[in-house]
């Protein structure tokens, strides 16, 4: 008796045109990361608003009242959310794209589609939450009576970057937690330590100049000063040679992010 084998195409080319193909399952799996988080929730929306409000708040109070670290004239406030605004976005995206294959086990065990979509859908709920914060800041900018100039024009092209700061890891995190579970305790360890090593609560600015290099080898640096720039006129700590060295490492973990991806995408309806 013949039998009939489905598997997918094993060329490079290929792979990449099927996500194009199933564009429409990205759609669904994103609104489904979507409904889940905001659906029979008792403070919905509102969570977004309270975590980054409540983290400007604590760190205003650490770095600016306690630590005495100053902010250039522009209110600490503003220096903080600035920060907190793409630290969040990353924490978010890579928490959710860490754990999305093995909480998609039984799709993919069962039918053929290119993995990648599967963490590249869950960041979509951090965008959410992006936007969501997005909105607070200019709130507490209108509060401030602080005006963003032309540089705003530039947050969308920093915001892609977030994107892809967060997609490399996470595509290498998200296969190596197939096969290693221990991963998910130790992605909030490290999420927890890199709020405090990236300038989220202070500016780069307070770190001293013969150190900012190597202290931009952390692709967030580059990434938060950068919103910094583009939101408060803030360049204070912005410069382009580290910021393109924080670029340089983001896409250093986006290549070897997709490379190991694929290298054992082949490999996870039989570990998972």
């Amino acid at each position: 008796m013949s039998k009939i084998i489905i598997e997918a195409d094993s060329t490079e080319q290929r792979y990449w045109r099927d996500l194009w193909l199933y564009r429409e399952l990205f759609y669904v799996l994103a609104w489904r990361d979507i409904a889940v988080r905001y659906k029979q929730t008792a403070i919905g929306v509102a969570w977004a608003i309270i975590q980054p409000l409540t983290t400007m708040v604590i760190f205003t109070v650490i770095f600016h009242r306690i630590a005495k670290m100053g902010s250039n004239d522009i209110p600490y406030m503003l220096v903080v959310g600035a920060g907190t605004l793409p630290w969040n976005f990353f924490s978010a995206a890579l928490s959710g794209s860490s754990q999305s294959l093995v909480g998609n086990a039984n799709l993919i065990s069962k039918v053929y589609f290119p993995r990648l979509i599967v963490p590249a859908a869950a960041i979509v709920t951090a965008c959410v939450d992006f936007l969501i914060s997005f909105g607070l800041i200019v709130c507490v900018m209108a509060w401030y009576h602080y005006l963003p100039t032309w540089r705003i024009l530039f947050l969308p092209l920093f915001a892609g970057v977030a994107f892809l700061a967060a997609l490399g890891p996470g595509l290498l995190i998200t296969a190596l937690n197939v096969k290693y579970r221990d991963f998910r305790y130790i992605i909030p360890f490290l999420l927890t330590f890199g709020t405090y090593v990236s300038p989220v609560g202070f500016s780069s600015s307070n770190v001293p100049e013969n150190w900012r290099l190597l202290y931009s080898l952390n692709p967030m640096v580059g990434v938060i000063d950068s919103f910094r720039w583009a939101l408060l006129a803030d360049g204070s700590s912005f410069s382009l040679p580290r910021s393109l060295l924080s670029l340089a490492v983001i896409v250093a973990f986006l290549i070897i992010g997709i490379w190991y991806f694929r290298k054992t995408e082949r490999t996870f309806a039989d570990v998972i």
